[in-house]
């Protein structure tokens, strides 16, 4: 009770810093650009599923490096030995292997060839792999004789990897040329690369900016044969056929005449002769003298200019070319063109990438998601506070302050790290709300023990703050490591979720014990009251003796037989899953002329081959969620669906709010992410409790815990809820809301076995519950009063998400209450007798024991 002057300045500080920081989210842009240049300026980051935009995840081609790799060490082989040392050879190219088998005409030049051909060995250079480096070539000789060159595994992936990384600058320089601002392109794993586009709503312009290779290189045309000839018969040498944008296919010499590196500009023109949209570029120094050799040497002849791997055009040479400049003309528009334009000025991408996940929002979408997440917000905030100063009066008027600061700072932390708040994060603020105030509830059911002990309202306030800060520890840590494991084992918006969850989780455990504390010893200092009136309202009185452990049998078999039901639904009926873990298109549509007509969408996209379709509303009348199954042919089959769709509907007057494809490849690993969240936070938890109490207490902990997700995994199971990524991150922050509970009941339980050494285990177990139960009742209460607003309030986009929690909270406070104790005692727990049987003293909520 007693603040030291830099205490309290801390407290000043912290909260100044955070309403700094905070302040600036909500104020107009002119406003922020008048402020204060000394003052912090940058804002909460909005995420796309509330601001709009498009969210592409790529992976980068490793099929298409080592096919191109083996095509380029070809000509290198061939022009080696044939060019540079006169040695004949075949070569035959074994993609599944990746390798090179080389067929000498004279088998006497075998060891000149090994040696020329070991001379084209690549150390590639990579301190994490090995300090020298690796070798990209592996060298060998067939069992016939003939010479092997094969890709080493260790060179592919050292070279992928050096390939994301330029892909990234490539993607990078293309945006820029669209003008939009604040993009965000990250690297994920060894092949991925992430892609987040705010306010740019047009996904099919965005993916074929992005994900075409644009790589344009000039070919001389093989005369005097046509494509067609040459499959009949036979390729010559140095030669491949590759199709034409006019659907034919051309007759070309491997070796590039001329790359598309020596580029300079590219822009879009008009043919005024042709009347056709074009483009024109212009080459560098180096590049307008070889391209000028080459028209010079081959007037007469025809030059192919061929973007990945398609004849564009292939037009015979009147004249020299010396000027370095030329048109590419094929079926432009002015749209296409302007865009081929754009790829060809930001550079050619040097692997192919796929997309692999894609989630697009309209930005009237986002600004409905924000309306969602405050109104569920402000709902939650006024009931909790209102219900503190019901319960608690003065002191809940304590907690208040305290909990209104936690939100601020919980924003402030945003803003100063800039992290991305999403409509999941939003919801995880709001239940922060509701726990926040659980370690208030905490300490003021301690000081209400302590004063009915005898102790006066001065030792009563110390002993309820010191005593309850074991506990209040213990809670939020648990909850604290869910929340970690969620962030990094989730994705996307689920991660948003984890920030915010984690960040109130800190910022509570200093608003709730070190502001509030300052706020009472201010009160009592300045009032000096002989008695503490701490609680006005609660709903279970004091000195409730409920014979929990009479009844616990009935308990227990009623458990078992409801998660017996869980896991039998889950196992014959299955889940409604969410295209997060079965892959394909989830497209959110609105009709723009009242209700929207479910059964006609129904019978308008049967008649489209999509395979299974589904449609059903989503929140509002006017919105419809259409689920279409992955498509054969990948991402731009899927694509192709959305096309369909959108096409279909249009005359319907539906409009496309949302798109979401995941391909299966995502879904599997999202799925199998998810289950490794659940036990890495069960074992991280088993662990901590284990630390803390005795084994008995943890593993009574886990197995309750590992009831309530039962139990809520039925929920989705038996009432067809969608189950996607956000029920993951239910499921997890479950995980520490039981726990908080359940922590609770077992350090009352532990405290008790030191005061009453001979009382039999099922009464002391009765004892601590029924001393505990009245704080269990008004946090559990709270956390309600926080999540009843997200259901209601919250949007169709988290309505499973927030359903699961509630239904979860009151899972986990029945088991916390009535399912833990028997398990304590069907796992050995006893009654101590012996003080050397006990672990060390430990402070908790209780007692320093």
């Amino acid at each position: 009770m007693q603040f030291s002057p830099i205490r309290t300045a801390i407290i000043a500080f912290v909260a100044l810093l955070g309403v700094l920081f905070a302040v600036p989210s909500f104020l107009p842009q002119d406003v922020r650009d008048a402020w204060p240049g000394f003052l912090p300026k940058q804002t909460v980051v909005l995420g796309l599923d509330l601001q709009g935009g498009s969210h592409l995840l790529l992976q980068v081609n490793e099929d298409g490096i080592v096919s191109e790799r083996l095509q380029s060490l070809r000509r290198d082989v061939r022009n080696t030995l044939a060019n540079q040392n006169g040695i004949g050879n075949l070569i035959t190219t074994d993609e599944a292997t990746s390798t090179l088998t080389i067929e000498l005409t004279d088998p006497a030049q075998k060891d000149a060839a090994r040696a020329a051909v070991e001379a084209l060995q690549n150390t590639i250079s990579n301190s994490l792999i090995a300090v020298g480096g690796v070798n990209e070539l592996a060298f060998g000789e067939a069992p016939d004789g003939r010479l092997t060159v094969t890709l080493t595994p260790e060179g592919v992936a050292q070279r992928t990897s050096a390939l994301v990384a330029q892909s990234i600058e490539v993607i990078r320089n293309r945006i820029d040329e669209l003008g939009t601002t604040e993009p965000s392109i990250q690297r994920q794993g060894t092949n991925r690369i992430l892609v987040q586009v705010p306010g740019f709503g047009d996904s099919t312009r965005l993916k074929d900016i992005i994900s075409r290779t644009a790589r344009l290189t000039f070919h001389m045309v093989y005369p005097g044969m046509s494509a067609a000839q040459a499959r009949e018969q036979g390729l010559p040498a140095g030669t491949f056929i590759l199709p034409s944008q006019d659907g034919g296919e051309e007759l070309l010499y491997e070796d590039v005449s001329l790359g598309g590196e020596s580029l300079i500009d590219a822009q879009p023109s008009y043919d005024q002769q042709r009347a056709l949209p074009v483009v024109s570029f212009r080459l560098d120094t180096r590049g307008a003298v070889t391209f000028g050799q080459i028209t010079s040497a081959n007037v007469g002849q025809r030059f192919a200019i061929v973007l990945d791997n398609q004849v564009v055009t292939a037009p015979q040479i009147q004249q020299p070319i010396t000027g370095g400049t030329g048109q590419i003309s094929g079926s432009f528009t002015t749209a296409s063109a302007n865009d081929l334009a754009v790829l060809l000025r930001a550079g050619a991408l040097p692997a192919s990438l796929d997309i692999i996940e894609e989630r697009t929002v309209d930005a009237s979408l986002g600004a409905d998601s924000i309306q969602h997440g405050l109104t569920a917000g402000v709902v939650a905030s006024v009931l909790v506070l209102a219900f503190m100063v019901l319960a608690y009066g003065r002191f809940g008027v304590f907690a208040n302050i305290s909990l209104i600061l936690n939100i601020i700072l919980i924003f402030g932390a945003l803003s100063m790290l800039g992290a991305t708040l999403t409509l999941p994060g939003i919801a995880g603020i709001v239940l922060t709300i509701g726990m926040a105030v659980d370690a208030n509830v905490l300490i003021y059911e301690r000081m209400r023990e302590e004063q009915k002990a005898g102790k006066s309202p001065l030792q009563a306030i110390n002993a309820g703050f010191e005593r309850a800060w074991g506990t209040i520890i213990d809670s939020h840590l648990t909850q604290l490591i869910a929340a970690i494991v969620l962030y990094f084992l989730g994705s996307g918006p689920v991660q948003g979720f984890a920030v915010t969850l984690g960040l109130g989780i800190l910022t509570s455990l200093f608003t709730s014990y070190t502001v509030t504390l300052y706020f009472v010893g201010m009160w009592y200092r300045a009032k000096r009251p002989k008695t503490l009136k701490i609680q006005k309202f609660r709903f279970i009185p004091d000195g409730t003796s409920i014979p929990f452990m009479k009844i616990s049998r009935y308990v227990i078999a009623f458990s078992i037989v409801a998660s017996l039901l869980s896991i039998g639904s889950a196992y014959f009926k299955g889940f409604n899953l969410g295209i997060d873990f079965v892959g394909g298109t989830a497209i959110v549509l609105q009709h723009n002329d009242g209700p929207a007509d479910v059964g006609s969408i129904r019978e308008t996209l049967a008649g489209l081959d999509l395979g299974e379709v589904q449609v059903q509303g989503f929140g509002t009348p006017q919105d419809v969620l259409v689920r279409v199954q992955a498509q054969e042919g990948g991402q731009d089959a899927d694509q192709a669906a959305v096309a369909q769709v959108s096409e279909a509907l249009a005359s319907e007057n539906y409009t496309i709010r949302s798109t979401e494809a995941v391909s299966g490849t995502v879904s599997g690993e999202l799925a199998w992410a998810g289950v490794i969240a659940v036990v890495v936070a069960l074992l991280a938890i088993l662990i901590y409790i284990w630390f803390r109490f005795e084994w008995q207490f943890a593993l009574a902990a886990v197995t309750t815990t590992t009831h309530d997700i039962i139990m809520t995994i039925g929920l989705f199971s038996l009432t067809g809820l969608e189950f996607n990524l956000t029920s993951i991150a239910a499921v997890l922050t479950l995980v520490g809301l039981s726990l908080n509970e359940t922590v609770v009941v077992s350090d009352r339980i532990r405290e008790n076995l030191r005061k009453h050494r001979k009382m039999p285990l099922p009464e002391l177990i009765d004892l601590s519950i029924n001393q505990t139960i009245v704080r269990t009742s008004m946090t559990g209460f709270t956390v309600f009063l926080a999540l009843i607003p997200l259901v209601l309030f919250g949007g169709e986009v988290i309505r499973s998400f927030t359903i699961a929690m509630t239904f979860g909270s009151l899972v986990g406070m029945y088991s916390s209450i009535i399912v833990n104790g028997p398990i304590l005692i069907n796992f050995g727990l006893k009654a101590r007798t012996d003080a050397q049987d006990l672990p060390a003293a430990k402070t908790v909520d209780g007692a320093s024991v």
